[in-house]
């Protein structure tokens, strides 16, 4: 029996919710072998979503304190269900309680990804690696047109106007000129249109090293996979920048290409629709990682400011990176690259180095 003093306190800002959360729990604390004293944060969201652990017959299990106001579930339990048919280690959802916004989860383990990278080793980390490479291509052969939303225009588009909406203006505090505001969105409609002529797979749109866990299991081959809900149907470049141009990790150019490469070896074999030409492979997924790390500034822009999250805009500087160095690549994209220089304030870092600039 585990002593429940030892355990952090969950806190509710609203009693009702509080209330409705303990009836609810304990009506299915029997059923699950539950110990409710046990309850204590597991993890915050980068949304209005939190998880807690709580003990359980044989282990522990997962909560998701998801208010249904301000989050919508049917996606996660959508994609949850995808995933598990594609072969992958997601959790299973045990219980959901609809209307109220909590759901009882499998509990994957403790332990991300990131936190048992080595950030000096790069090499080290190819085993790892490879294993969220084997469950993209798993993920990735599964998918089929139809079943999850378009990441089209409209989506690329709304996604890349964070960047001047939240980091340019909130952030920074500019107002555009007329022939800034021009560049900035002829350069946008060329990187939605360079993404766009990607074939279309399944995307989870999150996929790093934050989202993927070691399994208590040694036996376990497959690595976890979480914050899945806001999975799309689009480019089949965009997983893959995102893994290995992370938002809190980065590694040079070298083992980027490594673990690309091979991606792309094994994506050829499963007879995915990835360029036959690995360079031009490398070049779409270069200019799908614009696109995201132009979002991300302006997500975690908006995380800081608005949400009261501070700690992502810390990584700010690790994504502008990123964005000057394929800016710096391609003569397509030298209107941006000076634009850039002008909002930051300084010249252009040298070199591709993938956020070690």
């Amino acid at each position: 029996m585990s002593d429940s003093a030892s355990f952090p306190p969950v806190t509710w800002p609203d009693p009702a919710r509080e209330a409705a959360f303990a009836g609810w729990l304990a009506s299915i604390a029997e059923r699950h072998g539950l110990q409710p004293a046990t309850l204590r944060p597991a993890s915050a969201d980068a949304s209005f979503r939190r998880y807690l652990r709580v003990d359980a017959a044989g282990g522990s299990r997962i909560v998701m304190d998801a208010p249904p106001d301000k989050e919508d579930c049917k996606p996660f339990v959508k994609v949850a269900a995808l995933l598990a048919a594609a072969g992958l280690y997601v959790p299973r959802v045990l219980e959901w309680d609809e209307p109220q916004g909590f759901m009882l989860l499998d509990d994957l383990g403790t332990q991300t990804m990131i936190e048992v990278v080595d950030a000096q080793q790069p090499r080290a980390n190819l085993p790892l690696y490879m294993r969220a490479v084997d469950a993209l291509v798993d993920w990735q052969k599964a998918s089929r047109p139809g079943v999850l939303p378009p990441y089209d225009q409209a989506l690329l588009a709304r996604e890349l106007a964070l960047f001047p909406d939240w980091y340019l203006a909130q952030h920074k505090g500019l107002t555009l000129t007329d022939a800034q505001r021009n560049t900035l969105d002829a350069q946008f409609r060329l990187i939605v249109e360079r993404n766009l002529a990607a074939p279309s797979v399944y995307v989870h749109r999150d996929f790093m090293p934050r989202n993927l866990m070691i399994p208590r299991d040694p036996a376990e081959p497959r690595l976890g996979v979480l914050d899945f809900q806001d999975a799309v149907y689009g480019p089949i470049t965009y997983d893959i920048a995102c893994l290995m141009r992370d938002a809190f990790l980065s590694w040079d150019e070298e083992f980027v290409l490594d673990v690309t490469v091979r991606y792309w070896q094994k994506a050829q074999k499963a007879g995915l629709p990835v360029d036959s030409d690995f360079g031009e492979f490398y070049r779409a997924v270069e200019w799908m990682g614009l696109q995201r790390h132009l979002k991300v500034a302006g997500i975690f822009a908006r995380l800081t400011l608005r949400d009261g999250k501070p700690k992502y805009l810390a990584d700010a500087p690790r994504f502008i990176a990123y964005i000057r160095a394929t800016a710096a690549r391609y003569r397509e994209l030298a209107p941006l690259a000076r634009l850039i220089d002008e909002v930051e304030g300084s010249a252009a870092a040298t070199g591709f180095a993938f956020g070690r600039v």
